[in-house]
């Protein structure tokens, strides 16, 4: 068992803070933290960015272990992942801050939080773990704000999830630095990467981030993880819509990733400190798909809007449609138990197990004190 571990079985409810490891001491009186590539330097009770970790009794704590802004079950399509046992549900959580800056965050009231009282659920790891498995979830996610910046949570839970036979699932945009990121990612089974954009410039003006550092952890997780990867971009009219930049997107895609890794096309709702933007069109979402296809993809995606053709799967050696989908709704299947497609035998990358999950689209907010 982890050191991990050992400590948080000790702890029976959330502490008011949690030690954490990836920091070091700089020049001055400052500390910087070293989970991120912001790398806050930190003075005694300070915070970071992202405001969940900060600076107190000379080191760098977290303040949000053991606590959520509410935890919810999901079909797993809605990470949105669709070849990671499709149809099946997903104990969601996610905790206050975030990393990144971005000014059309679509979950802002969490991610952009300010307040310790919006995490207004608890739940220690085992306790979820436990939930999970008596929801008969198949996965957990860490998902809503990005959990890298609750590192320390989301290990401990996943390890105990483990012990369940529970999987654990990573929504998150990427920004993280290397160690760290080894520790993070060791302990997921799946991911989706919020791959923002395909330029430097919008990362920098629109996030307050670095492209180059969400193109490292994409090519880590594909090529020295054995997590199942998708990636998802939000499209925004004028902003990272146009053909060229989609072009290269795909293209790099195809080119460091391979094309069986998945990829989700959505659409953009006028949302935060964006609001002066249009709804993303449909059809910029199957022009973005028909680019990536063209680029030499197999498995390109529509979210957010309905689209069955765009958001089904289809087998890229005879064209069948494999998995049919309606929003988070399953219709015809057309897989055998391991995933070979039921009319050539091509093997469709994935995870799948027998038939598909019956979850459908149902969205469950839980309370874990039900149900651990």
């Amino acid at each position: 068992m982890s050191q991990s571990m050992t400590q948080k079985s000790k702890i029976q409810s959330p502490p008011a803070t949690f030690p954490t490891k990836y920091w070091h001491a700089i020049d001055g009186d400052r500390i910087q933290c070293d989970v991120c590539p912001r790398a806050c330097k930190l003075h005694e009770g300070q915070r970071g960015l992202c405001y969940v970790r900060g600076r107190e009794n000379n080191e760098v704590v977290l303040y949000s272990y053991g606590r959520s802004s509410g935890f919810c079950v999901d079909p797993i399509e809605k990470k949105p992942l669709n070849h990671f046992y499709p149809g099946t549900s997903v104990l969601s959580f996610g905790t206050a801050g975030c990393n990144l800056a971005c000014k059309f965050c679509q979950n802002w009231d969490m991610s952009k939080s300010r307040q310790m009282d919006t995490l207004a659920d608890t739940a220690m790891p085992e306790t979820l773990a436990q939930a999970a498995a008596n929801l008969g979830c198949k996965s957990v996610a860490y998902t809503y704000n990005d959990p890298v910046i609750f590192l320390e949570y989301a290990v401990d839970t996943a390890l105990a999830c483990e012990q369940h036979g529970i999987n654990s699932v990573a929504v998150t945009a990427g920004y993280i630095c290397d160690t760290p990121r080894q520790e993070f990612f060791r302990h997921m089974n799946a991911v989706n990467v919020d791959l923002k954009a395909f330029s430097q410039r919008f990362y920098k003006h629109l996030c307050g981030a670095d492209l180059d550092a969400v193109l490292d952890t994409l090519k880590y997780l594909k090529h020295e993880t054995s997590c199942w990867l998708e990636v998802t971009t939000l499209l925004i009219p004028d902003e990272n819509d146009s053909d060229q930049e989609l072009e290269q997107m795909t293209q790099w895609l195809f080119d460091e990733l391979g094309p069986d890794v998945p990829l989700h096309f959505s659409a953009f709702h006028p949302d935060w400190k964006m609001r002066n933007k249009p709804h993303t069109p449909a059809s910029t979402l199957t022009r973005a798909r028909g680019i990536a296809l063209n680029a030499g993809l197999n498995y390109v995606y529509t979210g957010n809007v309905h689209d069955t053709a765009g958001s089904s799967t289809y087998c890229p050696v005879c064209d069948l449609r494999v998995i049919e989908r309606d929003w988070y709704e399953l219709g015809q299947w057309q897989l055998d138990a391991t995933g070979h497609c039921l009319n050539c035998g091509h093997q469709i990358p994935g995870m799948f197990q027998g038939e598909a999950g019956n979850w459908g689209a149902k969205r469950l907010p839980v309370q874990l004190s039900q149900h651990a």
